[in-house]
């Protein structure tokens, strides 16, 4: 049996380029026959706006969709908590999986870090790193070291962007994984990974992306033959 889970989305509220409640998150993607997603609002300077240099004191704004979602679909669909991070001046992002809430709130300002402290710090916990959208514009390419992956994929990213990020990936050698980076009800939400391995919890998605035993979704293999 196939398993289809999406690893990049927004909700309204937390991410403040969202328009998609988390009610309607879940309806949307249960009826595009995905069996659970990744919620990765934006950990990010725009969405502590009121907190701008103390994050920490919106935590429970920041984890309030989260908790909604996992109220409203119960045990019938996967609802986990990941993040899509990005640092004081800066605009490059990075998706987190595997973070639970306990170690958000121990955390001072993740808004301080940098891609080699951020990685240190998220390793440390067993948890995986992956750059976002890379080459889209004005976005660096970060240092290879300091990541786990790459997003080949991405929704809200042109073909050609996407194709060039999978050439960097295939340049050196990082997993890639795809994400719809789904935002509002209008979008296509095409990305993610299929699987035969049912994902359950954190440790179940952190198993699945080390092993590499997962299909991405999205528009992976035109990029594929884009580079042929």
């Amino acid at each position: 049996m196939k398993y289809k889970y999406e690893l990049h989305c927004h909700t309204a509220g937390v991410s403040q380029c969202a328009s998609i409640k988390p009610k309607e998150l879940v309806n949307h993607y249960e009826k595009l026959g995905y069996d659970g997603i990744v919620l990765t609002d934006h950990y990010s300077p725009l969405t502590f706006y009121k907190n701008y240099l103390c994050p920490q004191r919106d935590i429970d704004h920041y984890l309030s969709s989260y908790r909604e979602l996992k109220e409203y679909c119960g045990s019938s669909f996967t609802v986990l908590l990941g993040m899509e991070l990005r640092h004081y001046a800066t605009v490059n992002d990075y998706l987190v999986y595997g973070i639970e809430e306990d170690w958000l709130r121990a955390q001072k300002n993740m808004l301080l870090w940098n891609e080699k402290k951020a990685y240190e710090k998220i390793h440390k916990q067993g948890y995986l790193l992956y750059q976002a959208h890379p080459c889209r514009p004005f976005i660096t390419r970060c240092n290879i070291d300091y990541i786990d992956g790459i997003e080949v994929y991405n929704g809200h990213t042109s073909a050609e962007r996407n194709k060039e990020a999978l050439l960097w990936a295939e340049a050196t050698g990082k997993p890639v994984i795809s994400g719809s980076d789904c935002h509002s009800l209008t979008d296509t939400s095409k990305g993610g990974i299929e699987t035969n391995i049912k994902i359950e919890n954190n440790a179940d998605l952190i198993s699945v992306l080390k092993s590499g035993k997962y299909n991405i979704l999205g528009d992976y293999e035109e990029n594929v033959k884009l580079t042929a």
